[in-house]
């Protein structure tokens, strides 16, 4: 008779801890896969996708209906709220910041609501691996499975990843407590901090088909197609469709999200942090939400805290883009200046974006 697995104990425990994380879910096995992970571990992680996984992961594939029975007998489950964002705006940083307060779990980009939201996407298409009730059992089987916490928990706090933000509607609608912050910038300082990037043109090329998929459901205009944008257009093409899913988020939600520019939060950190503690309805007092403007986590970079990063520094990087890509960022704005006059919806959403100083 064989050993039994290290990783066999996963699937009894899911329920009961978050130390049992549901990392992937397979939408054609239908299956989740189910990894040991501790709060050290939540803390530290920046990303929880496959760059979390390592040769010593404890990890066991269980069936879906497995992980919906043991969503399902979760005790005291905490709220759930989320961060969303329209990429490079600081969202990393905020998370970290709600983890310092003392009282989030921090989940940082979680692949399943990636996976669910491409899944929204085609729902009621041919293509759809899900019907609308097997997508609705599947989201609230990760929202009440993410809303596992350890002792000091007393709320979670799921930081999408940018791409993912045009799910907030239906993740709001599923979870009428949960409240989220919808972090973005103004057009032109987002254009000169993607172009300040290094692999900027791969991440845009790579994302590009998506949303430029999301922007020809939206507009009867013609777009011109992804393969003649220059890297300022296709940095504005980004701007463009995550703005509109933020918009989307605030029509559909109200009050229920706070739109924050990033600037404006680095001018003002301890008032910003209170403002969110308050609409995120945790439980710090005023003092402590302010104090969390003398955090640690500003003086390093958020996604890999090893490095010295901090908003001086970040204001010298986007100085050096605006002179290094002074004429991609003047294409870009071009571009979104000829979507506002093709598109009246589009023109809502650029004219707020334009207007708002950098």
């Amino acid at each position: 008779m064989n050993a039994p697995s290290p990783a066999d104990d996963l699937p009894t425990r899911l329920h009961l801890t978050p130390d049992v994380y549901p990392q992937k879910l397979d939408l054609v096995r239908g299956a989740v896969l189910l990894i040991g992970f501790d709060a050290p571990a939540y803390r530290a992680a920046s990303f929880l996708d496959d760059r979390i996984l390592t040769p010593a992961t404890r990890g066991t594939w269980v069936h879906g209906a497995r992980a919906s029975e043991a969503a399902a007998r979760v005790r005291e489950p905490r709220p759930v709220h989320f961060v969303f964002h329209a990429g490079h705006v600081g969202s990393t940083l905020l998370s970290r910041l709600l983890d310092d307060s003392g009282v989030v779990l921090g989940l940082r980009e979680p692949l399943p609501l990636r996976t669910l939201a491409d899944a929204h996407d085609v729902l009621d298409a041919p293509e759809s691996l899900l019907s609308r009730a097997q997508f609705d059992g599947a989201l609230a089987t990760f929202l009440r499975l993410w809303s596992r916490g350890y002792a000091d928990t007393r709320a979670v706090v799921v930081k999408a990843t940018s791409t993912a933000g045009r799910l907030a509607p239906a993740l709001l609608a599923a979870a009428p407590d949960a409240r989220g912050v919808y972090l973005s910038l103004a057009a032109e300082p987002y254009l000169a901090t993607l172009l300040a990037g290094a692999n900027s043109a791969l991440d845009l090329r790579g994302h590009g088909p998506e949303r430029m998929r999301r922007l020809a459901r939206r507009t009867n205009a013609p777009l011109a197609p992804l393969h003649s944008l220059s890297t300022g257009e296709l940095a504005a093409a980004a701007w463009l469709a995550e703005s509109c899913s933020a918009a989307d988020a605030l029509a559909a939600h109200g009050a229920r999200v706070l739109p924050l520019d990033f600037d404006a939060f680095l001018r003002d950190v301890g008032g910003a942090m209170t403002a969110i503690v308050r609409h995120l309805r945790l439980p710090v007092d005023a003092e402590r939400a302010a104090a969390l403007a003398h955090s640690p986590a500003l003086t390093r970079y958020s996604k890999a805290p090893e490095h010295a990063y901090g908003p001086e520094v970040r204001a010298e990087l986007l100085a050096a883009a605006r002179r290094e890509h002074a004429a991609e960022i003047a294409r870009g704005l071009a571009w979104l200046e000829r979507m506002a006059k093709a598109d009246a919806a589009f023109e809502r959403v650029i004219g707020r974006g334009l207007a708002v100083p950098g």
